[in-house]
Order: structure tokens, then sequence, then C-alpha cells
């Protein structure tokens, strides 16, 4: 056998570390996209990463805050391993020692330091999760500074485009990658890294996969009929400033959501509840089941805190889609502006109440922390997003 091992010092208690190997919610934060484990013996262990890559398994052995074991047995792998992670109390904090010996066989070539490399970087990222809170797989994650379009057959025809597969752009952002290679609105993307650019949306984020910023690659696109490659320089991703804090946090979430409130309660002065409720075409909302829309989302955000804390994560297909029978009930039992605007200031009242209420211990589980923080520092990013659909429908029921 050849032992494919890697270790590290962390910063933090020997808890957290355990943890790290024993809760779905702390292993999707550093090591896969999708976990599902049950932390017993014989206890399920299923992990998924973006591309169809994954690992199951059950837990073989559990030693609290000392030793944990589990089967390994990916979809590329001919056969199980197991891998051990020992954990050492030292200095302050915690040497994480993980081993994962594989079969000296032909069919295994190449798999050890296959499987010590990709160690050795999880590693580091479950330093800087522990450590910091922030996850380096989102932040090296590259900006191209594009806004991402659908790109139908229609559209196609209309601008000149010989080809039906790719991604159309609805524009790119001042100063940076996508603009700086000279990329336009309407250009569509066929080719990233050398990897094909599909109409599904996976296809584009499978070929930036891997990439960091201040990479280089080569993008081609379609700029009506002409074909262009360019290379393209991806820019660094800036991480929010979270303090941990659960008052400091509080504070400066207000802050931002009262901004962004005032801006949306502005958009309905001078109009009546009857426009508030029409909806400017057929399959489109009104003004008011936007507004429901967006307590919905602060509904949420006390669901996504309450699983983090409890280390129950809700896990999902994605984000899922609008049902707007949900919509149609938040209007229906607030059939007016000041009755929906009420409720919206409610609901985000509920949402800051229950961060200035969270528990110290959670606090210090700062990769969880810091991904609930970051959702709440950036509340225009959703009630911002919306204003200008809200006075659109409200124009409208207007003419």
């Amino acid at each position: 056998m050849t032992v494919a091992s890697a270790e590290i010092f962390v910063n933090a208690p020997v808890k957290m570390a355990y943890r790290a190997f024993t809760s779905s919610t702390s292993m999707r934060e550093w090591l896969c996209d999708v976990a599902t484990v049950e932390a017993r013996p014989n206890g399920r262990v299923y992990l998924w990463w973006a591309g169809d890559f994954y690992s199951s398994g059950h837990y073989i052995e559990l030693d609290e805050n000392k030793k944990v074991s589990f089967r390994w047995f990916s979809n590329m792998d001919p056969a199980p391993t197991e891998v051990t992670i020992a954990f050492a109390e030292k200095d302050g904090g915690t040497h994480v020692r993980l081993d994962h010996p594989v079969p000296d066989e032909s069919a295994w070539a190449g798999k050890a330091e296959s499987f010590r490399e990709n160690w050795v970087e999880s590693l580091e990222n479950l330093k800087s999760i522990l450590e910091t809170g922030i996850d380096l797989r989102v932040a090296q994650r590259p900006m191209l500074g594009i806004i991402p379009g659908d790109f139908t057959s229609e559209q196609a025809k209309a601008l000149g485009i010989p080809v039906r597969e790719g991604l159309r752009l609805d524009g790119v952002m001042d100063g940076m990658g996508a603009q700086k290679c000279g990329l336009q609105k309407d250009d569509v993307i066929v080719e990233f890294g050398g990897r094909a650019i599909k109409n599904d949306v996976s296809s584009f984020a499978n070929a930036i996969s891997g990439k960091k910023g201040g990479d280089k690659v080569e993008v081609t696109y379609y700029h009506g009929p002409e074909k262009k490659t360019v290379a393209m320089e991806l820019g660094k991703r800036p991480m929010p400033d979270v303090p941990f804090n659960a008052a400091e946090l509080e504070k400066r979430a207000r802050a931002l959501y009262e901004s962004a409130l005032v801006d949306l309660e502005k958009a309905f002065d001078g109009f009546a509840d009857e426009q508030a409720m029409a909806r400017p075409a057929p399959g489109e909302w009104s003004a008011l089941e936007t507004v429901a829309h967006l307590i919905s989302g602060e509904r949420f955000n006390n669901i996504f805190l309450t699983g983090l804390i409890d280390g129950y994560e809700p896990v999902t297909d994605g984000f899922g889609s609008n049902v707007h029978a949900q919509v149609q009930a938040t209007v229906k039992t607030h059939p007016s502006i000041d009755l929906m605007l009420g409720a919206l200031r409610r609901a985000v009242d509920e949402t800051l109440a229950y961060t200035a209420l969270i528990p110290d211990e959670f606090v210090a589980n700062k990769g969880s922390y810091y991904r609930y923080a970051v959702l709440l520092l950036q509340p225009d990013f959703h009630l911002t997003a919306h204003l200008e659909q809200i006075k659109a429908a409200l124009a409208a029921a207007r003419k």
C-alpha cells in the first residue's frame, strides 16, 4: 500500500476540526459542494462535487475529537479505500493528519499522488474556514465581469450569429476582464479556456472550474457574424469584511436594509392599491407580488440561519423556482400597499432580531457564521435588484 498523507495545523479548537469531518454543513463549507453524513459507525458518508464527481461510503470509526475513519469509494476509483483523520490539540489549536492508503496495483497508478494533492489543497481550505470563515474556493473564484443572458434561435437570427449554442451577454461590467478584452452586450461566448460553451449554464460553470483570479484564458466568441478569440485576464474576487460579533453584524445589516427599504417604499408614493395589484402583462408580477417575493426571501434567511445553527442545513437541487401560489397567498392576506410594506418591514425586523440573538457558539463556528453574514450584508442585491421591476409594474398600471 502507498499512503497519501496530508497534515496541517489549524488555529481552532479540536471540536471544530472534528466537526469539520462529521457534519454535513461543515463538510460542504470546506470539502465538497453537497454532503450528507450520519456521524455514527456504519452511518452514511456521501460527498458530491460540481462536475459529477462523488464519493460514497460510511463511517468506520469515530473517537470524538481524536479520530475519524470512513470508507471512500468515488465514481473514478477501481475499488473502495479508507480515509483516516487524527486530531491532536497543540499550542492552543489542532494538528490534523489525514492518511489515505492506496493499493500498489496497476489500476491505481498515479492515484496516491492525486489523492495527496487534493487532500493538501482541501486541508488548506479547512484551515481558512476554521480560522477566518472564508472559503478559498469562493475567494479564489475568478470574476469575469459579465452579465449572462439567455440565447434563443430568434436572438441568434436577429444578431446575425451563425451558431445556436453559447452564452449570450446581457452586458459587461466596467473595468473588469470581459470589458477590457473587448466583449460587449449581445456577444456570444462559444469557447472558454479550450472548453465548448453550450446553452446550459453548467457548461460555463464547468469551464471556469479550477480557474483563479489573475489567470489568463483564451475566450472565443461571436460579435454578430464575426468570430473572435481574445485573451482575458480573470479578476480577483473581493471578500466582504465580516464582524465576528452578532450585535455588530445586526447593526451593519440594519443600515443596509434601511437604505434599501426607504427607496422601495418611496416607489409606491402616489399609487393606489388597485394599481399596485395590477399586473403589467399576463404571467408578470404586480408590484405587490414582487414585494411578496421579497418577504419570502426574508423568511428564507431565517430558515437558512436556523439550519446553520442547528447543523441540519436544508440541501436542495439549486435554488428552485418562484412558486406563484405562495406569492399570491401573501398578497391575499395583505391586500394593500400599507399592509404589504408593513409585512416586509416586519420580516426584515425579524431577520435582524434573530441575527442579534445568534448564540456565541455559532459565531465561533466561523465557516457557517461567515456564510450567513455575507448573505445578510448584501440585502441590497435582492431588494434593490427588484426595485426597477416594481417601478415598471407601477408605471404600467398608471397608463
